[in-house]
């Protein structure tokens, strides 16, 4: 259907594109870190890529009060900016995350506050709630999220990373389910999510219920991660080339292909190629669709082409 749409266009759009149009456009001269947040470092290492680095290395990126609101703040800045296509996240100092940091945060885990059972419940509710959005807002972000881990990932860590689109790791990295080792049924994430991702039921409840440590070999045959690196410095350059890759296609495109990927994941087969014929009824009005098959009828790349900002 789609190569027919292309055809009957085609020769229209050629009268109407001009060439000199399809120019990669100049990476980012600001490389460096530059971030409002206390816990998180932003930088644009390349065009139209942001990276977000959980840097709180002195505490093994434990995740404080101000993490949970600060990646809200965040990820959404991020889905409204027009000049940014794809994410990457990552970790500064020796490992990714020691997960949350239970002693500034145990005041609100330990001494909720309310009048009686039911209204303590109620504000419990509100907080976990308020929790479960820091890293939900990964997943709603339009803009594809590519996570890479080193070291330790711990309890929050694996909640992170199974909101983000692709998942990359270092030979040294472990993942752990850390939760039923202090009290709690983990809740911002993980019993959601990681079952979608992991082929294996078995093997989540067995990470699950005995809080024990997966290292990078198994997160890599479980489908955990899709790639496995030798160290950090060549994961992240090869997390920020992947970037560019997709940052280079039509973010109209990418864009729709994650939001219908979630949508697929949480839906029947029905009704996810009925959402997605409702979203090309649309979307395949783009200019994007002439410019990718102009580029592939003349043999380049589609980096070569110069997207509008979406």
């Amino acid at each position: 259907m789609l190569s027919v749409f292309v055809r009957s266009a085609l020769t229209k759009y050629r009268r109407s594109w001009l060439p000199g149009q399809a120019v990669v456009r100049a990476m980012s001269s600001s490389g460096g870190a530059v971030s409002p947040y206390t816990t998180l470092a932003i930088s644009h290492p390349a065009e139209s890529v942001t990276h977000v680095e959980l840097h709180r290395p002195d505490k093994r990126n434990a995740m404080n009060r101000a993490f949970w609101s600060e990646m809200v703040d965040c990820f959404n800045e991020i889905a409204g900016d027009p000049g940014c296509r794809v994410v990457v996240v990552s970790g500064a100092g020796k490992v990714f995350t020691a997960g949350i940091d239970l002693m500034d945060m145990a005041g609100d885990i330990l001494s909720p506050e309310g009048d009686d059972a039911a209204r303590i419940a109620w504000n419990v509710r509100k907080v976990i709630t308020k929790y479960q959005e820091t890293f939900s807002v990964i997943e709603k972000c339009p803009k594809p999220v590519v996570v890479a881990v080193h070291g330790a990932c711990v309890g929050g860590g694996v909640d992170l990373i199974t909101a983000c689109d692709i998942r990359l790791c270092t030979q040294d990295a472990w993942f752990q389910i850390k939760e039923v080792d202090v009290g709690l049924a983990a809740d911002v994430g993980t019993l959601q999510r990681l079952p979608k991702v992991i082929g294996s039921r078995s093997l989540v409840n067995e990470l699950a219920l005995t809080a024990r440590k997966m290292f990078a070999d198994e997160a890599k045959s479980s489908g955990l991660v899709s790639r496995v690196f030798a160290d950090k410095e060549a994961m992240i350059a090869a997390a920020l080339e992947m970037a560019g890759e997709i940052a280079g296609r039509s973010p109209v495109a990418v864009q729709g292909t994650k939001v219908n990927l979630i949508y697929s994941r949480d839906h029947s087969v029905a009704e996810g190629l009925d959402y997605m014929a409702t979203w090309n009824m649309s979307m395949l009005q783009t200019q994007d669709v002439m410019k990718s098959a102009q580029a592939s009828m003349e043999k380049k790349s589609p980096k070569t082409i110069a997207f509008s900002k979406l």
